[in-house]
């Protein structure tokens, strides 16, 4: 609506909707998307030299004419930006004051300190119109009525204004509540989902499990009691195995939403077919090797294994230039993206290197019956062991496809894999820096050395 008074925003959002529109249609071929990407990359590499402290100093000697093309050669005068520099930098970095902004919000510290993280017109118009677009043939293919719940955070944080915004314009009601919230709770927001009822979720992959646990300690069902459609996960790593099991839980269709953070908004949204999908007309990308920075080879099956590297393609309230997320990604040639998490994250089992996202993949493919899941990490008699315990559905009941877990397990690394069947929440835990993050795997190895 804030368009009807701003006339400029109203073009604005009709020229990136055509864009998006066109490119979802198979109109836009290589070659002009290459085009497009670069005039895209130079405009940001003007705009933020121009407007932002930071990048005056830090890009003083790159000349933006002399990219004639997004090749490894072309970019390597430019120089990263990293989470460091945000955190030293802060109100530097961005490239408008917050007053010219619609929005502020902040980063909530989960590998640091908060930094900021404001939004202008020209940001909500260019990444909500991409969510849009994106999401339109999936979630109105959806059969009957639909009411949306947005069940994450608000203050200071995109996930409320965001996929409010985005079911508005495909035409779907939505209810924005925050069991964590001392004004919702858990008790309001189950009473709510099951009147109204809500169908779809809008939530991290630990709130739909979350509220699951919530409803059957409740004595519901929310197979049987819930009327729910379709989960739209977003804000942590959920290899194809979880998605699988919160979607059994709920007897929903499991989407990874969107792939992002606070200082890099939309790097990847769903997609109809499954999975993540790239966002190229929002960002240029670049996967390098985390150790050396120089690109990523791709292997025999022309897949990139790598940490994921982002240039935002559109001016606005921060836009920031080849951006090191500390996400390490598995990027296919049909631009479906894995996030792997965080590259400090990385894993070594009995000498064999994992991450986290393909052990719990691994270990919990097969396995059904059960509600939460925590994965140990040790080391005993000089070898490495992994725990899994899992939380059955009911008392008394067991998870099926565990001797199947273990053996998969041993034949990948050689360990032993110990089930436990038991009440996850009562195991130590990795600590998590926030409500709506659920930290899902602890290394005891880090603890004792």
């Amino acid at each position: 609506m804030y368009t009807v008074f701003r006339p400029e925003l109203a073009d604005l959002a009709r020229e990136v909707l055509a864009r998006h529109r066109a490119h979802q249609a198979g109109a836009v071929s290589p070659a002009d998307l290459e085009e497009y990407q670069l005039d895209r990359f130079v405009a940001t590499v003007d705009y933020v030299r121009k407007h932002s402290a930071f990048y005056r100093e830090r890009l003083a000697g790159v000349d933006s004419i002399a990219i004639k093309a997004l090749t490894a050669d072309a970019l390597a005068a430019v120089p990263f930006t990293t989470k460091d520099d945000l955190r030293a930098f802060g109100f530097d970095l961005p490239s408008l004051p917050v007053s010219d902004a619609w929005v502020y919000y902040e980063t909530t510290g989960t590998t640091g300190n908060s930094t900021p993280s404001p939004r202008a017109d020209v940001d909500s118009i260019n990444t909500n119109i991409a969510m849009t677009v994106q999401y339109e043939p999936l979630l109105r293919g959806l059969a009957g009525p639909q009411v949306m719940g947005v069940c994450g955070p608000s203050e200071l944080h995109a996930h409320g204004d965001t996929f409010t915004e985005v079911c508005r314009n495909l035409g779907l009601a939505t209810v924005k509540m925050w069991p964590h919230s001392p004004m919702v709770g858990f008790p309001r927001a189950l009473r709510v989902l099951r009147e109204l009822p809500v169908t779809g979720l809008f939530c991290t992959p630990g709130m739909a499990v979350a509220l699951a646990k919530a409803a059957i300690h409740a004595g519901s069902d929310p197979r049987r009691d819930f009327r729910m459609d379709v989960l739209m996960l977003t804000g942590e790593t959920a290899p194809p195995a979880v998605l699988a099991h919160i979607g059994e839980l709920w007897q929903a269709e499991p989407h990874l939403a969107l792939y992002g953070s606070q200082e890099s908004s939309v790097l990847a949204l769903a997609a109809p077919d499954g999975g993540l999908r790239l966002t190229p007309l929002l960002n240029h990308y670049e996967i390098v090797d985390p150790h050396t920075l120089t690109p990523a080879v791709a292997d025999a099956g022309g897949v990139l294994h790598g940490e994921l590297v982002a240039t935002h393609l559109y001016q606005g309230a921060k836009p920031l230039v080849r951006y090191r997320t500390g996400d390490l990604v598995r990027l296919h040639p049909d631009t479906r993206i894995e996030v792997l998490g965080r590259v400090a994250d990385r894993l070594t089992l009995n000498g064999v290197e994992t991450t986290g996202h393909d052990l719990e993949n691994l270990l919990l493919d097969g396995v059904h019956g059960y509600l939460d899941h925590r994965i140990l990490i040790e080391q005993r008699d000089g070898c490495d062991t992994v725990v899994l315990a899992l939380t059955p559905e009911s008392e008394g009941a067991s998870p099926t496809g565990l001797t199947a877990s273990a053996q998969a397990g041993h034949a990948a690394f050689g360990i032993e894999v110990e089930t436990r069947v038991t009440d996850v929440e009562a195991m130590p835990a990795a600590p998590g820096p926030v409500s709506w993050k659920t930290p899902r795997l602890l290394d005891r190895r880090a603890q004792r050395g």
